[in-house]
């Protein structure tokens, strides 16, 4: 496996391994996180690991065309107990996304140094952050990355209340023009609103298209 250096560029996601690592090192400069998110990689590792940087095959993805709505959610989602709005709290959600404990996972993998990362693409227009209120008070949220390309590139959310941010979700979908939205790796919870896998091929083909 090659060890990246300041050079920006990536090997051939065909080089990656069956778990879907590529490569590791190398930084988290915008230019660079750019490039990756074109190129259907992403990073993602833990506190003191280098940089890993990984392209999945299969792909998680959902298409909006396909978004599952319980009829349970479509009752929550009447109520309008919630309020969501797009780009108003990145930096909130995103720290209240490092902070979510998931499963066996000891610490997290939304890192100091990759917080501020995605802050400065979300100062370069690159990155949005989802946010839920209720009553004045951000409850759940989600984050992700925009390349304009219509496909949106979801990395972490959060929730302090049952459903809150399925809701955001859902309603960030359905109004949105996105035609694919990447979930990277498969989660029972994004498979029951519709998720599915496609080969690495394919999605890479909606990234370019």
């Amino acid at each position: 496996m090659q060890y990246l250096s300041q050079d920006i560029w990536f090997p051939d996601v065909t080089e990656a391994t069956s778990e879907g690592l590529l490569t590791m090192g190398g930084d988290l400069s915008v230019k660079r996180l750019i490039l990756a998110y074109k190129s259907g990689i992403f990073p993602w590792y833990s506190e003191g690991e280098p940089i890993l940087w990984w392209s999945p095959n299969p792909r998680f993805v959902l298409f909006p065309e396909k978004l599952k709505v319980s009829k349970s959610m479509k009752q929550i989602l009447r109520r309008c107990e919630y309020k969501v709005t797009v780009n108003q709290a990145f930096d909130n959600v995103i720290s209240e996304c490092s902070k979510i404990k998931r499963g066996k996972q000891e610490g997290t993998w939304i890192t100091e140094s990759m917080m501020e990362a995605y802050k400065k693409l979300h100062k370069s227009g690159f990155a949005k952050s989802v946010e839920v209120w209720k009553d004045g008070v951000l409850i759940a949220g989600l984050y992700g990355v925009d390349l304009n390309n219509g496909v949106f590139c979801g990395e972490s959310m959060f929730a302090k209340e049952s459903n809150a941010s399925k809701a955001g979700f859902i309603t960030f979908i359905q109004n949105t023009n996105y035609k694919l939205i990447d979930c990277q790796v498969y989660t029972r919870h994004l498979e029951s609103l519709g998720a599915e896998d496609i080969s690495r091929e394919s999605f890479l083909e909606y990234l370019s298209g």
